[in-house]
């Protein structure tokens, strides 16, 4: 059994005092307003006047100030920060005294009327307050910062003490409901897909892997949940998107954590031109709705999100920020191949090697908002051939400092295709590579029943919100990241 941990002896004895005082934690505590609400309301009251307003809040004491007869407590709720004021007048000796119980970290609630000091604070003249939770382990100091290991491994105490963590956590949830809200108002309709699955797919990663006891089978935790949307695509709903968390079984760095969460979206009747103003048009309403403009400082560089953005081949990012031309002769191909050290998966063709040109040349160079088009098709294994080009894909990725925040294709719809495809992806996965696709054949018989033209785009949405919120990691963004259990 694991023992309780290390607490505050002083903070222990105040907290049995109060009980020795009946000082009783109560059940819930009637909030009527906020911080905010007081501080735009109130905000021309002149100094040293007092109001009739009555008003209750609650939230987190951040600083104690005694002065005599008379002690300020800063009350921190989401929307800020207020002043309570404690008069020995107001709520007696005993009252008084007992307040003086309180630590910074408690979470109080209080009762008064609104005022403004002489000093020009506005405050809450306290008639009534109550505990609500008692902090009973020792925080930092002002001068104390957290280890970055102590600021991820216990998230609760960044948040506490924080308010740029708390803020990114809001910014989170704000850039997530303007997807949404983008997405519905085009038609779109959100669906669920499994989480555990009999066949993983539509990515190129390792899974995690665990057992069913009732079906005796091994399952996969979803690594994309690609395959699957476009299975509501076969049975005619014509747009879909699902806001869902995908685990691949990966390094972990400041753009990757195993489990992280994707917008995944898919409209018939379109291919990868409609899905990259689609793409455009939702990131800019992000912006819009999120910081309400479209500039963006990310690490000291200053983004444009205003459309429209550039558009470029992969064959032209390589000539235009690498300054090399890719020849077809495969003798020179490898040439390339040695000079500039590149790994190349698959076989040694000229869309192969670009791609690998890219990857390294190319792409850290895409600072503002870029749409690369056209892949390997070797790369793209459930993408449908270029029109126009052969040994080509429809796809496009999009790239802002350095980094890929969407992927998008002109969907694969033709099932004996899709198969060949899986096999060569099977013979890959023969000779080694761990991240090559899974035969799947039930997706192969969906597309047997007809899925129409078909545009997919899929958004990391961890990325967009290290963007917004100038996060250098993607630890920064999400509440809990993965982190490895100690002993």
């Amino acid at each position: 059994m694991e023992r309780m941990p290390d607490i505050s002896d002083e903070r222990k004895k105040k907290y049995d005092e109060m009980m020795k005082k009946g000082l009783k934690i109560p059940y819930s505590f009637p909030v009527s307003t906020d911080s905010k609400c007081i501080i735009d309301s109130f905000s021309d009251l002149e100094n040293g006047a007092e109001t009739n307003r009555v008003v209750s809040i609650a939230g987190i004491v951040t600083a104690i100030r005694v002065h005599g007869k008379l002690t300020f407590m800063d009350i921190r709720d989401l929307t800020g920060k207020i002043q309570a004021n404690f008069r020995v007048n107001e709520l007696g000796e005993d009252g008084y005294e007992a307040a003086h119980l309180f630590d910074i970290g408690d979470f109080i609630g209080v009762k008064g009327h609104i005022m403004k000091t002489h000093k020009g604070e506005l405050s809450v003249l306290v008639h009534e307050y109550t505990l609500l939770a008692k902090c009973l382990m020792p925080l930092p100091g002002p001068r104390d910062e957290l280890t970055i290991e102590k600021k991820y491994r216990q998230r609760y105490l960044n948040l506490k003490l924080y308010p740029e963590t708390r803020q990114r956590l809001i910014t989170r949830g704000k850039t997530i409901t303007a997807m949404r809200e983008f997405l519905d108002s085009k038609g779109f309709i959100e669906v669920e897909i499994p989480v555990l699955q009999p066949v993983y797919g539509g990515a190129a990663a390792k899974p995690f892997t665990t057992h069913s006891n009732a079906l005796d089978q091994d399952m996969y935790l979803s690594i994309s949940p690609e395959l699957y949307l476009k299975r509501f695509i076969v049975g005619g709903m014509e747009k879909v998107y699902t806001i869902c968390k995908n685990f691949r079984n990966e390094d972990i760095d400041v753009m990757h954590n195993p489990e992280f969460t994707m917008m995944e979206c898919y409209q018939a009747y379109t291919d990868y031109n409609g899905m990259m103003e689609l793409t455009e048009q939702m990131l800019t309403y992000v912006c819009e709705e999120v910081l309400g403009n479209t500039r963006v400082t990310y690490q000291g560089i200053d983004l444009d999100f205003s459309p429209p953005w550039t558009r470029m081949t992969m064959e032209e990012a390589v000539k235009k920020l690498a300054g090399i031309e890719v020849p077809e002769d495969e003798r020179e191909l490898r040439n390339l191949i040695e000079k500039h050290q590149l790994e190349v998966k698959h076989r040694i063709n000229r869309p192969n090697v670009i791609n690998a040109l890219f990857e390294k040349l190319a792409q850290p160079k895409l600072v503002q908002p870029t749409f690369v088009m056209d892949y390997a098709i070797d790369v793209s294994p459930l993408t449908r051939k270029h029109r126009s080009k052969a040994g080509w894909v429809e796809r496009f990725e999009l790239f802002i400092v350095g980094t890929e925040f969407a992927n998008a294709y002109s969907e694969l719809n033709d099932p004996f295709e899709q198969r060949g495809r899986f096999l060569r992806e099977v013979e890959e996965r023969k000779r080694g590579d761990e991240e090559a696709h899974p035969m799947d054949e039930d997706y192969v018989t969906a597309l047997m029943y007809g899925l129409p033209p078909t545009g997919g785009l899929g958004v990391g949405v961890d990325r967009v919100v290290m963007v917004l919120t100038d996060s250098p990691s993607m630890k920064d963004v999400i509440m809990f990241p993965l982190m490895k259990q100690l002993e």
